[in-house]
């Protein structure tokens, strides 16, 4: 006597969720390596910032030398690369398919609307993830190793740094009308995001220093610099364990971030066109 194992109704469910998001994945990264506009966007410019920076010295934290400096160059390109490749041109993306009304059209499919955001959200989001890694290698091959105490810290950062600009993306695209108006309405976060993200040494205990510590970015590049160097705000070399215990409020400021812009993207992403 045989028995079938029938499979569980929530895998049932998965299994054709995946597949449409793997399915409108291949279309978006397909668009992506056909504009070169944005192709731009997401290779050229996040490594012009980042040799920019390194010439004119604004890279690392006061003091830095050594295995910092490299730190730092990861944290600017992290940061560069969150706002323009994840931040602009998912914010473009979702923009032109609603004005085409590609959004209505795969609304009225199986796609949820979940299933919709993300997907012209993956392929930046692996993008971000391969800069990262490269990154890590070449100034490791060209600067000092940067070190690596906490590498879960160096996940976090990257995952949760995505996570707060795609949900930031989707609320700036509720309040562009057009593709050329995403060049204005993405400028308020850029200017927000940019000076306090960590890439410029502030005056550690001012009162803008304060402040930076809860903006956007900065939680991220402050989990990524305290996983690469295990050093807290104050400068002090911590334990792998007590690494976590530092990643806290940074961690605190990411997720409340995701939170507020998950919310505003909710109240503001506007599914049919406003022309």
């Amino acid at each position: 006597m045989s028995t079938t194992t029938v499979p569980a109704p929530a895998a049932r469910a998965t299994a054709p969720r995946l597949r449409r998001l793997m399915s409108l994945t291949r279309a978006e990264t397909l668009l992506l390596l056909r504009n070169r506009t944005a192709l731009m966007y997401a290779l050229a410019l996040p490594v012009a910032f980042v040799l920019l920076f390194s010439v004119v010295g604004g890279i690392g934290r006061e003091d830095a030398v050594g295995q910092e400096v490299s730190a730092g160059v990861l944290v600017t390109l992290l940061t560069i690369s969150l706002i323009f490749v994840v931040y602009y041109n998912i914010t473009t993306a979702y923009v032109a398919r609603r004005e085409d009304r590609v959004l209505q059209r795969l609304l009225t499919g199986s796609a949820s609307r979940l299933d919709v955001l993300l997907a012209p959200a993956v392929p930046p989001a692996v993008i971000v993830l391969a800069q990262v890694v490269l990154g890590y290698v070449a100034v490791t091959l060209l600067l000092d190793p940067p070190g690596l105490v906490n590498p879960v810290l160096v996940l976090l950062a990257a995952v949760g740094g995505t996570a707060v600009m795609v949900a930031l993306a989707a609320a700036t695209a509720g309040m562009s009308r057009t593709v050329e108006s995403v060049q204005l309405t993405t400028l308020p976060v850029i200017v927000l995001v940019l000076p306090f993200a960590g890439m410029f040494p502030l005056p550690q205990g001012s009162v803008i220093d304060t402040v930076a510590r809860f903006t956007p970015l900065r939680g991220v590049t402050d989990l990524l610099w305290l996983g690469l160097t295990g050093r807290d705000a104050d400068g002090a070399t911590l334990t792998f364990a007590e690494t976590f215990v530092a990643a806290a409020q940074p961690l605190g400021v990411v997720i409340l971030w995701t939170a507020l812009a998950a919310w505003a993207a909710r109240r503001w992403m506007r599914w049919a066109p406003r022309r």
